[in-house]
């Protein structure tokens, strides 16, 4: 054990990090791309004497990142992201290994803020973001701790849009680079990673069936898409709803039910938003709803789902299974909201499956290398993961699995480079 970093860390409990250890064995086990990675690290030591400060969802597979940062010669702190997704006795084992934590599960608001803050404290070079949490505390709060920071990189759709905000503003400090927009994250991980995951926190929230259930999905960007097809292979009706008049003509033509919000409130089962966006279910879709209608949210942030409308409406408010409210209407309807309203596939299950994040973890090492060796080329902007990066992720990834691909011949490479055919 690191007498160190228990010293500096603020956790639950040290006695849980047995239990956190086989959960961090077992992704490794399942994570090649981010294992060739770490191999590459250990050898080339791209950020020793550095100091690195990590804010996801802290469960096994961020573990397993940050252990790969801190492979690669650097100092490592993190914190959570978001409260109900950390798990203690992965922070314990974290401590263990010599990471300073800085997370609980489920503190109250200024606790949780406390801790983030407190990961920031440690000044480091570069930062790992998530929703641009950090990157908005170091704007609103605490702009004095940003002068060592070299840059960083961003998970998720929600932090992309906040940071080219600031951008926008003049705002962003130093060069961010956006993971969540690289091919090997949308394509597989928005995808295939939160439509499974979304129904493993439902499914194993809830107990009940999916199929011949009416599921309503709220957004078709990646996510929703992958909610989408998830739900349709579970055996369930499924209504999109969207504002984005293109995503819309996608949905139905990908065979589902297109129609407003409140259309589809009428009809729903259950209902899963996917949008980035505040209040997309609200009052007047409460007041139209079935009786024992279950929200939850995929998307970063609680906002999706109107609790303040939920609550007006409430003559009781009660816990009625782990991770499940029931809101008792005035008329008599129950609804029942997952984990608060926050990200169910983190929330209320484990997050992606290891495999999935295998690839979005190892952009993320990558691309950290990346505005760490060119910060000072890099503008103070949201930067695209490049695409040798991309392409590489993919390489190992198809190498992992035993799948070999063809290559252009130099005749077809000259082809594609003219005009003349």
């Amino acid at each position: 054990m690191s007498s160190a970093a228990l010293q500096r860390s603020i956790i639950t409990d040290i006695k849980l990090a047995e239990e956190g250890h086989l959960k961090i064995d077992w992704v490794e086990a399942h994570m090649p791309v981010l294992n060739r990675i770490r191999e590459q690290f250990e050898a080339e030591r791209p950020f020793a004497g550095l100091k690195v400060t990590i804010c996801l969802h802290l469960e096994a597979k961020t573990a397993y990142l940050a252990k790969v940062v801190q492979a690669g010669g650097a100092e490592v702190t993190i914190t959570g992201s978001n409260p109900l997704s950390t798990q203690d006795d992965v922070c314990a084992a974290l401590v263990e290994d010599g990471i300073t934590v800085f997370a609980k599960y489920n503190p109250d608001p200024e606790e949780f803020k406390a801790l983030q803050i407190k990961a920031l404290e440690t000044k480091p070079d570069l930062i790992i973001d998530d929703g641009g949490d950090l990157v908005t505390l170091l704007q609103s709060e605490r702009p004095d701790l940003a002068a060592t920071i070299r840059g960083g990189a961003e998970e998720t759709t929600t932090g992309i849009i906040r940071l080219k905000a600031l951008e926008k503003e003049g705002k962003l400090k130093f060069p961010m680079v956006a993971v969540n927009d690289a091919y090997c994250k949308y394509l597989f991980d928005n995808r295939y990673g939160t439509g499974q995951s979304a129904f493993d926190g439902i499914i194993r929230t809830t107990n009940l069936v999916i199929a011949g259930k009416t599921v309503v999905v709220v957004g078709y960007g990646w996510c929703g898409k992958g909610v989408a097809m998830r739900a349709k292979g579970l055996g369930a009706n499924v209504i999109v709803t969207e504002v984005d008049a293109i995503k819309a003509v996608e949905a139905h033509m990908d065979g589902f039910h297109v129609m407003p919000m409140v259309e589809a409130a009428r009809l729903g089962d259950f209902f899963i938003t996917v949008t980035g966006n505040k209040a997309v279910i609200h009052g007047e879709h409460f007041d139209v709803m079935k009786d024992g209608a279950v929200l939850s949210n995929a998307g970063h942030f609680d906002v999706e789902v109107s609790k303040p409308a939920l609550a007006e409406r409430s003559a009781s408010v009660r816990t009625v299974r782990r991770n499940i409210e029931e809101y008792q209407f005035k008329d008599g309807r129950k609804m029942y909201l997952i984990a608060e309203g926050r990200l169910v596939n983190l929330a209320a299950a484990d997050g992606h499956p290891a495999e999935i994040m295998d690839t979005t973890f190892a952009l993320q090492a990558l691309g950290l290398r990346y505005v760490n060796e060119r910060y000072n080329e890099l503008a103070k902007s949201v930067v695209n993961v490049p695409y040798e990066i991309d392409e590489q992720v993919a390489r190992f990834k198809l190498e992992s699995l035993g799948i070999a691909i063809d290559a252009l011949t130099e005749e077809q490479v000259k082809y594609l480079d003219s005009w003349n055919a």
